[in-house]
């Protein structure tokens, strides 16, 4: 009779799920329920378990057959082809959650399948991207990009871009992966770094990371970036609904593989085809979101991998949220005509919220007017060569993040400057007194970066800084009504430290010596080898730079200093002085300039390129 009553509800189960659900039926009255829950007590525990299951069973079968009646229909997509219902364990969705039942088990709660994208969702998702008239061109490069590593051994812990457009997103996954590394080594497997370069080269630092190290870098670092998206809170996690694929990842761990075949017909151009190849599942707890990371590793490694991510990370902000972020919400975040990531993608996936701007806070114009900037500080950074370019001003926040990890922005590509520890994060004297006054000075200026101040805010910042300037110099610097910050700083390195100014008697506060390192992800031709004839190869490229910050004089000034010191102390010996190996050039020492003034910069081989 039992056995009989639960084919009855499987029946139930599976007629619910058809495209004309039958009237909702109760087998019981309400009040014959309620006595049955109360004799209950007396059950064994054998039949209170499957009394409990046929309840779960009923209840999904309502809710299923109330849904469709109120909507009309259910579409087949709601549910995978594949999924079997077994008499074990029997999966029930309540809330886009499953719960799973069995003899001898608890109640488990677990990740599911999660639902469709609703067709409001999908269309502002799909607009809020790419707008109106987006083209194919860019359609394609952001559903043909995966997030995988690097097969050369030289470049084993970077992220591979073969499409232009998704370099944004990768970069700022390439920036959490390398702190990751970096930074919490032991987690990943592999010695830390900090050991081994005295002894080793960067690229044997780097060849003795194992896959499984790097797979687990990845999944650590996607999380955390889409929890601090989602506000530490919650992770939205965009799946494919691809029907009949199966993952090798449940039998080969997560750097299993999706089979291509079931992503070969898949395309993005519209938002019906976000609706109809997007699902979505919410978690509120970190475990739970790093286990259905750990195994949605083969779906970020295929083909759609960048706009998973692109999307997982804006649902987990919330749309509305990504909306009020923005200065101006009616432009697209992917930008035409090439299809980059704009800043405010970027700056999403660093500080968690889609502001357009780099400057610190909020710039306010008056008259509810104000432009939004970086809120927080930051584990990585940005830099950008648009600064150098007198473009725009990064503030504080990006510009010294907790970790000496920056993305760095050119006019078209994104790429990533690293070090592999904090100590050139490292201030002495000198520069924090110099941070103080800038952070001050930067407070006041409302130009949009433009370097000048009022005189009411200037006075403000020389109270914050205890500066005492001079009646001459203080009449100097207001005669026009407002200050300029060149000139201000030049009067700072004329003032004795006693008075708050940074006149320093040694002139080597400032110097330091360290080294850098430079991540394109970009896989470009080079010649594998030396030998005439040899067949291109794609590949991405690693830079190590030897960057030196000279004294406050001009380096010139340093060696004839040194000079004239030895002469006078050994006037008898004939001194030779070595002249420092002249510094090299390419734009990203234009970009190291802007968090390192005066940074001279050496590397070996080809120049580093941000392109």
């Amino acid at each position: 009779m039992a056995d009989q009553e639960e084919e009855d509800l499987r029946m139930a189960l599976r007629m619910s799920m058809q495209h004309s659900p039958p009237e909702p039926k109760r087998s019981k009255p309400r009040e014959n329920v309620a006595v049955t829950s109360i004799d209950s007590s007396e059950e064994s525990p054998e039949i209170k378990a499957r009394r409990l299951q046929r309840e779960l069973m009923a209840a999904a079968a309502e809710r299923r057959m109330m849904m469709g009646k109120n909507t009309g229909s259910i579409s087949t997509l709601e549910r995978p082809v594949g999924l079997n219902v077994s008499d074990n364990a029997v999966p029930v969705v309540i809330e886009d959650k499953r719960v799973s039942t069995g003899p001898g088990s608890e109640k488990v709660e677990t990740l599911g399948y999660g639902r469709l994208l609703s067709h409001d969702e999908a269309n502002q998702l799909f607009s809020i991207i790419f707008g109106g008239g987006v083209s194919r061109d860019i359609l394609a490069q952001w559903t043909n990009q995966g997030i995988r590593f690097s097969p050369d051994p030289e470049t084993s812990m970077g992220l591979v871009q073969h499409e232009g457009g998704p370099c944004g997103v990768l970069a700022a996954i390439q920036a959490f992966v390398l702190k990751n590394l970096l930074f919490s080594p032991d987690k990943f497997g592999w010695q830390d770094p900090g050991s081994t370069r005295s002894s080793k080269s960067e690229w044997d630092v780097f060849s003795c990371l194992t896959e499984d190290g790097k797979t687990r870098a990845l999944v650590r670092s996607i999380g955390e970036i889409l929890s601090l998206c989602g506000s530490n809170r919650r992770v939205v996690i965009a799946t494919l609904n691809v029907l009949g694929h199966e993952n090798k990842s449940s039998k080969d761990g997560p750097g299993g593989e999706i089979d291509s075949k079931g992503l070969e017909t898949l395309s993005i151009e519209s938002a019906l085809d976000l609706q109809r190849i997007i699902r979505v599942n919410e978690c509120t707890s970190p475990a739970s979101a790093f286990k259905k990371l750990e195994a949605m590793v083969p779906e970020f490694q295929s083909r759609m991998g960048a706009m998973l991510f692109l999307i997982s990370a804006l649902l987990s902000r919330g749309l509305d949220s990504i909306q009020t972020d923005r200065d101006d919400p009616s432009l697209p975040l992917v930008t035409a005509p090439f299809g980059h990531a704009s800043q405010e993608i970027v700056n999403l996936l660093l500080c968690g919220q889609a502001v357009p701007n780099v400057f610190d806070g909020r710039m306010d114009f008056g008259g509810g007017m104000f432009l939004k900037g970086i809120p927080v500080n930051v584990e990585v950074g940005f830099l950008t060569l648009l600064e150098s370019l007198n473009f725009c001003k990064v503030g504080h926040y990006l510009k010294y993040p907790k970790y000496p990890i920056w993305v760095v922005g050119s006019e078209s590509h994104y790429t990533v400057l690293f070090a592999l520890d904090t100590s050139v994060q490292d201030e002495n004297e000198l520069e924090v007194r110099e941070s103080q006054i800038r952070k001050a000075f930067d407070a006041q200026d409302q130009s949009g970066g433009g370097g000048f101040i009022s005189v009411e805010g200037f006075h403000q910042v020389l109270k914050e800084t205890n500066i005492n300037l001079p009646p001459e110099k203080l009449d100097y610097l207001c005669n026009t009504g407002f200050i300029v910050r060149s000139e201000f700083w030049q009067v700072l390195l004329d003032l004795d430290k006693s008075l708050g100014g940074l006149k320093d008697s040694t002139g080597l506060m400032g110097k330091k010596v360290f080294d850098i390192y430079h991540f394109n992800g970009i896989a470009k031709s080079v010649v594998n080898g030396t030998q005439l004839g040899e067949i291109p190869v794609q590949r991405p490229r690693l830079t190590k730079l030897r960057v030196s910050v000279p004294p406050r004089w001009t380096p010139e000034e340093f060696i004839a200093d040194m000079a004239a010191t030895s002469v006078s102390t050994e006037k008898d010996a004939v001194v030779e002085v070595s002249k420092p190996e002249p510094c090299q050039h390419a734009p990203l020492v234009d970009c190291i300039r802007t968090r390192w003034p005066r940074a001279l910069c050496n590397w070996v081989g080809d120049p580093p390129s941000i392109v």
